[in-house]
């Protein structure tokens, strides 16, 4: 299910930013985060497991900040035959809940812990998010299909089976068919926790990353 679709790229890059090259680029403003007891108490995270997420952060991002560009090189990584920019921008908007232009360790451990830890009504509503690019309470068939499409870049040209040119709009038009309830051309969030509520599948996907820390 595409709606689903982006979890499983985010805990990777999550949990194995740590692992990119040295060489990124990383902003100069320097931060220091929180104190790990209130974070503890903001997240789902034992200060034991900040303190390790704090570690591979400020290993990768010594400022304690991470623009855009920086992090798309990071998720570039992951996908080495496709172009991840876009979706990138999608998703780095997503952690940027302050629009400052830059992730710091709060923004990024409180997504975590929600994609990780949340309920599935908070998991759900940090997609909707994602998915609602204007930030206007809605998704409408454009903003899906930019998401859609920044997906199929993602992905590359060696998909299997291979991507027909009109399948963007065969999964934006699904897509509206199972979640626009009422037929007004947009999708509420409550229409999207409905119908992802009633999907087994993404149900189950919802479940997969809970033990990734």
């Amino acid at each position: 299910m595409w709606c689903l679709f982006f979890l499983s790229n985010v805990a990777s890059v999550c949990v194995h930013a740590d692992k990119a090259d040295d060489d990124l680029e990383m902003t100069m403003v320097c931060h220091r985060p929180e104190g790990l007891d209130q974070l503890e108490a903001q997240t789902n995270f034992s200060k034991r497991e900040l303190q390790v997420l704090y570690r591979g952060f400020k290993n990768e991002c010594p400022s304690g900040v991470v623009n855009e560009e920086t992090f798309k090189q990071i998720y570039s990584q992951f996908f080495p035959h496709g172009d991840a920019s876009t979706y990138a921008h999608y998703l780095f908007n997503a952690f940027d809940t302050g629009h400052s232009g830059s992730i710091k360790f709060e923004d990024f451990v409180t997504a975590l812990s929600i994609l990780l830890r949340g309920t599935v009504t908070e998991k759900l509503q940090w997609t909707f998010n994602l998915y609602d690019i204007n930030r206007d309470g809605y998704i409408n068939k454009e903003e899906m299909t930019d998401i859609v499409r920044a997906i199929y870049d993602m992905m590359g040209k060696y998909t299997y089976p291979v991507l027909k040119h009109d399948a963007p709009k065969q999964h934006v038009d699904a897509f509206f068919q199972k979640m626009d309830k009422n037929r007004d051309g947009v999708v509420t969030l409550d229409e999207f926790i409905l119908s992802c509520q009633e999907d087994e599948n993404i149900m189950r996907s919802l479940q997969l990353f809970e033990n990734v820390i």
